[in-house]
């Protein structure tokens, strides 16, 4: 096994659930072609009830600290306004959601390899990220960005030991159920886990009667109850079979919320599962439930973002590390930041939006900072785990499935999507590497903790090349279990692990690029987005909006709450940013508010029969 170039930084990702030359670079994009998509950018931002071109300057300045996804939609919507922006990003725009290439891997006047820190997914529960993508024009697409994406007809959950493999169809569209009662919320779920999974039918039967009583228990107990409840005890995992426990609680949790089933919040994990049964529903759906890019990230979204921004007047200060937000007078009287040069500088702006992932965005709070605001210091309590990609490049098609993957037995709980199907511009042996790579397995490792059955190691224990060997063994187990050999060696061309890893195999392996995960308890240290300090924001996955996990539509929302909070302090006129939240059947409202009466007098709900 072999890797292609060195680790290193690229040019300016989440768990599938079910189981989920550059078209448009930033030179590519010219005037002529910018403007040939605007129009319908326009359109969409219009529609969203947000402006749909620059407005006049307001002479007011906002610095931007980190230009991923939360950044990025931060000055997006404040360049709109008006506003003068400008973004400070350590690294390379897109944070974890970029792809990159891998270093020295172009022969032939190729492009290089592409990578990425994990496979990106988009589905049909986002609304607020999608708004955005509409916003950004993309030469020959009406809906700008939003238009290279594409849906996967299938998923698969992989099972090792010679157990069956079990595929299922993704239902759209127009796949739509008869009014929402508990009844056919009962016999809808039940036909779900039947077609996806094979479990005995009482276990079945027992599954969906506690999801009936997620999905129609009041926001109080869903805040106060199942918030502290960890969703291995809400699903009685203990008492039921090995499958159940490794589909149903350990799968979901572990591969979803990278979190382990008997820690994470039954609210966080409940919520997204009812947010998609009511995709796969046809129920307040901006798309399918499962969809990706139809090209490398960077190609399809995030350089014409840049392009976009650039051409509102934002300005990026790329290779600038934030290193403290200092407070004086009651108020952010700068950011002490490294330029590329390593020298310390200080910026000031009039307003200040951190927009960097919370494990980081925390060291950079000054005492001064934190004894303004206590929300900050709750911030300490939030939790990071790693969930990090590793791309295998292959010479042959392996014939898996059309979509993702979850290899629901692998120790290091992995899934994973082929890439070169769903790029139909892209011809991939012609257009990238060497010219023999055929095909990326862009995989997920979600569990760094638990041994693997190569070497006895844990992934942080492991060298990159062993973790490399151990996740491709691991995928063997998965796919080649059965008599049939899906995933050759003969086939691997190379592979590539996340650069923010490091120091795999020696006593402190690090990892730039951590996960939030939502432990029992957790949601109540999440902050707003305003804070007591008038004129410092806070935008990313981890501050409190409607969509309890960390995603990309959780750093869009809480982008735009950071925005509408500073135009608020500001008095600005501008339009604020439309958010919406996760979409509420109403039949199952009038259930929840008779919950409410019940939880309000001390009983269980309705269908709790415990």
């Amino acid at each position: 096994m072999t890797r292609t170039g060195a680790p290193g930084t690229g040019s300016s990702r989440r768990t599938f659930i079910a189981g989920a030359g550059a078209a448009a670079t930033a030179g590519a994009l010219t005037a002529a072609g910018a403007g040939a998509a605007a129009a319908p950018a326009a359109a969409a931002a219009a529609t969203a009830g947000t402006p749909g071109g620059a407005a006049p300057g307001n002479g007011r300045r906002v610095a931007v600290l980190g230009g991923g996804v939360a950044g990025l939609t931060a000055a997006h919507e404040l360049a709109e306004r008006g506003y003068a922006v400008t973004v400070y990003e350590r690294r390379a725009l897109g944070g974890k959601a970029r792809s990159m290439d891998v270093p020295g891997s172009a022969r032939g006047g190729r492009r290089p390899l592409p990578a990425e820190h994990g496979f990106r997914f988009i589905p049909g529960i986002y609304h607020n990220l999608p708004d955005t993508m509409r916003r950004i024009p993309f030469p020959g697409n009406a809906n700008g960005v939003w238009d290279n994406l594409v849906a996967p007809r299938e998923m698969m959950f992989a099972r090792a030991g010679g157990r069956e493999d079990l595929r299922a169809p993704i239902p759209w569209p127009e796949h739509s159920p008869a009014e929402l009662t508990p009844e056919e919320l009962r016999r809808a779920l039940t036909g779900i886990l039947q077609s996806l999974v094979r479990l005995p039918l009482h276990e079945t039967a027992y599954f969906v009667e506690r999801a009936l009583v997620f999905l129609t228990s009041c926001d109080e107990r869903r805040n106060e109850v199942w918030e502290r409840t960890p969703w291995w005890e809400f699903t009685r995992a203990a008492q039921m079979s090995s499958e159940y426990q490794r589909i149903l609680a350990i799968g979901i949790t572990r591969n979803i919320v990278a979190t382990k089933a008997e820690e994470a919040s039954t609210r966080t994990v409940g919520a997204l599962g009812e947010a998609f049964v009511f995709n796969l529903l046809g129920r307040g759906a901006d798309g399918p439930p499962d969809r990706i890019l139809n090209l490398p990230t960077n190609e399809a979204w995030i350089d014409p973002w840049e392009a976009h921004l650039r051409s509102l007047g934002v300005e990026f200060r790329i290779g600038w590390t934030v290193r403290e937000v200092q407070y004086g007078n009651g108020r952010v009287s700068g950011v002490v930041v490294l330029d590329p040069a390593g020298a310390r500088q200080t910026v000031t702006a009039d307003h200040y939006v951190s927009a960097l992932p919370v494990e980081h965005a925390r060291r950079t709070w000054s005492a001064g900072l934190r004894a303004a605001d206590p929300m900050l210091g709750r911030c300490d309590e939030l939790q990071t785990d790693w969930m990090t990609g590793i791309q295998f490049y292959l010479t042959e098609r392996a014939p898996l499935v059309h979509g993702h993957l979850n290899c629901i037995d692998s120790p290091w709980s992995l899934t994973a999507i082929q890439q070169a199907e769903h790029w139909p511009a892209r011809n991939f042996p012609a257009d990238y590497g060497d010219g023999s790579a055929v095909d990326c397995l862009s995989v997920d490792i979600s569990e760094w903790d638990k041994p693997g059955i190569l070497y006895g190691k844990t992934a942080k224990q492991c060298t990159r090349e062993e973790v490399a060997r151990e996740v491709w063994a691991q995928l063997k187990a998965s796919l080649n279990d059965t008599g049939k050999t899906l995933l050759s060696d003969s086939a691997l061309h190379s592979w590539f692990l996340d650069p923010g890893v490091d120091g795999l195999g020696t006593p402190h392996p690090t990892n730039q690029d951590e996960l939030l995960i939502h432990p029992t308890g957790t949601f109540h240290n999440r902050p707003s987005a305003g804070t007591r300090i008038p004129n410092f924001f806070l935008s990313g996955d981890y501050v409190a909006v409607d969509i309890d996990l960390a995603t990309m539509e959780g750093a869009n929302a809480s982008a735009r709450a950071a925005v509408n909070s500073l135009l608020d302090r500001d008095g600005s006129a501008a339009s604020r940013c439309a958010i919406r939240p996760l979409y509420r059947a109403p039949e199952v409202e009038s259930a929840k508010r008779h919950d409410l009466w019940r939880y309000r007098l001390g009983l269980r709900n309705v269908f709790d029969l415990g």
